[in-house]
């Protein structure tokens, strides 16, 4: 949709209201490069706003007044060149400003807005204001868009910080942050004002931490090991791969004999009685089966054939590849850590069943699924997550973008590193294929990760909002610079100096590039944190033997237990 033409008329009149409407001008215009500005700063003008308003500093939006509209200017520099050099002399100081867009009067009833790019550009003795309140509001909360409001402004506190709901859904977000800047609380904040208004919502979190079941109250559907089954016949071949072969030499060999053994499994379930009572066609619909086909089948079977292949006399082939599948198919299925996946005593089909808890299909008011990850054996999780993610793509597919979905990623760069490993292949490809082709579908990503170097670039690059918090590590700050085009530079060179809560956020979710704070979140709805801290922990007792032989034996079984 083009962007209505901005009407060119006098300089717009102060407005009711404005505290700084009146002031007069802190500056004036003495070069204009392209979409940079730079203003000479009036000393005197400077000393009357002294205690009336904020300080010109980065990241501030000032603005200039010209015939046709009010241009914006974003600060990304302050300088004084020439120091005053005695008590008569006059410090010359000079303000760098982004153009980056203009306030005029649009439309039949000729409103003050907001839009991005100047068209008619300042010129050299035109005046230099601070942006006022109204300013901050057209340029940062537009009524006339879907927003939710998520902080308040850095620029002035008495400005709410609104994100578009429609641009940060649909084109990928990411949130960043060294550990303790804020980010589970950041990502809590955004999830709650888009659950307060938005009733029938989708939302899936990988809780890799158990940090946000208590986030939520009513609204969540939490998910764990003891409460549900993701059997392992809805793995893909390449997710049945990973999880049931190993990496060396012999990988190969027992691929292909793990492909034929499903094949054979996934055809005998069809031609038995067991078929009769699940939600299978009859079994004339499955004459073209492949090792995708996602329909149920036993390991027992997969067994039985690899039995049935070691005992022909008529074989050359090595039986080690033989020997290794079915030892591990056997250890998976023995070990209780993985009775989730590989522990059923039957096989059903139970796919719809699956897709509609872990969906929300009906949401019956708990329209966010926060799935516990935390008690996941480390060598199966890739296969877990990218389960999960593709069963989420595949049905945002064959639905035709009818459930729209938003997946959340916490610790994204875990289970999708930068590194080319073969054991996370499953999941960054399936992450990837939901970064590069969700938006199609009505299906989105949020990427929590306090290390984005980390993080795979193709993955990343797909995230048209980012939400950066205080960052330490030069590394992860030139990859967001990366990602951020020439004018925010500057503004992104203040992450090491941001406070909890206090965030840069850039691109397509917000009008403008903005530095905000979060608002607090209620005491009840806080990610919890298990470490009370080491000062606290070491002044009493923390541990008895009897606790320990329970967790022992908990650690032996199924993993830590939820608290």
């Amino acid at each position: 949709m083009s962007q209505p033409a901005i009407e060119l008329l006098p300089e717009l009149p102060p407005e009711r209201g404005s505290a700084l409407a009146s002031l007069p001008p802190i500056g004036r215009i003495v070069s204009v490069t392209g979409p940079r500005a730079v203003a000479s700063l009036d000393r005197s003008a400077q000393r009357m706003l002294q205690g009336e308003a904020p300080r010109v500093q980065i990241g501030a939006l000032l603005k200039v007044t010209t015939p046709a509209s009010s241009v914006i200017g974003l600060v990304t520099g302050v300088s004084t060149p020439m120091p005053a050099t005695g008590e008569e002399s006059e410090e010359i100081g000079l303000i760098e400003l982004n153009l980056v867009g203009e306030i005029g009067r649009v439309g039949p009833d000729r409103q003050p807005m907001f839009r991005l790019g100047v068209a008619s550009p300042p010129t050299i003795g035109d005046p230099l204001l601070l942006a006022d309140r109204n300013d901050l509001t057209r340029v940062f909360a537009p009524s006339a868009l879907a927003t939710i409001k998520v902080g308040s402004l850095y620029q002035d506190p008495a400005v709410a910080a609104r994100l578009r709901v429609d641009d940060l859904l649909s084109k990928h977000f990411i949130i960043v942050g060294s550990t303790g800047s804020g980010k589970s609380c950041a990502l809590t904040c955004i999830l709650q004002r888009i659950l307060d208004d938005h009733h029938y919502a989708h939302i899936v979190v990988l809780d890799i931490h158990n940090e946000y079941v208590t986030a939520f109250g009513d609204k969540v559907e939490s998910i764990d090991l003891n409460n549900f089954n993701l059997p392992f016949w809805l793995l893909n071949f390449q997710e049945l791969t990973a999880a049931l072969t190993t990496s060396d030499e012999h990988r190969d060999a027992e691929t292909e004999i793990l492909s034929e053994g499903v094949i054979f499994a996934r055809r005998r379930y069809t031609d038995t009685g067991a078929a009769r009572g699940a939600l299978l066609r009859k079994a004339s619909d499955f004459v073209h089966l492949t090792v995708e086909t996602p329909t149920p089948f036993r390991l027992s079977d997969v067994i039985a054939y690899i039995d049935e292949q070691l005992g022909r006399l008529d074989r050359t082939q090595l039986t080690l590849p033989y020997r290794r599948l079915k030892a591990r198919i056997e250890t998976m299925i023995a070990d209780q850590r993985y009775n989730f996946m590989f522990g059923s005593l039957t096989v059903q089909d139970t796919m719809t069943d699956i897709l509609s808890r872990l969906f929300r299909v009906p949401g019956d008011g708990k329209p966010i699924t926060v799935i516990d990850l935390s008690v996941v054996p480390a060598e199966i999780l890739d296969v877990v997550i990218s389960v999960i993610s593709r069963l989420a793509f595949d049905l945002a597919v064959w639905s035709k973008g009818g459930l729209p979905t938003l997946l959340v990623c916490e610790e994204a760069h875990r289970y999708a590193p930068t590194v080319d490993s073969r054991y996370f292949g499953p999941t960054r490809q399936a992450l990837a294929r939901i970064a590069k082709e969700g938006r199609k579908y009505a299906i989105s990503l949020a990427l929590v990760t306090q290390r984005p170097s980390e993080l795979d670039p193709t993955i990343l690059s797909q995230c048209s909002t980012a939400i950066t918090l205080r960052l330490s590590s030069d590394r992860d700050q030139q990859v967001m610079r990366s990602s951020a085009y020439e004018g925010t530079l500057d503004l992104l060179d203040t992450l090491p100096l941001l406070g909890d809560r206090e965030a840069i956020i850039l691109g397509q979710g917000v009008a403008m590039p903005m530095r905000i704070t979060f608002d607090n979140l209620d005491p009840n709805a806080v990610p919890r944190n298990l470490n009370v801290g080491f000062s606290k922990a070491w002044k009493t007792p923390n541990m008895n033997r009897h606790e320990l032989e329970d967790i022992v034996a908990r650690w032996r079984q199924r993993g830590r237990e939820r608290s």
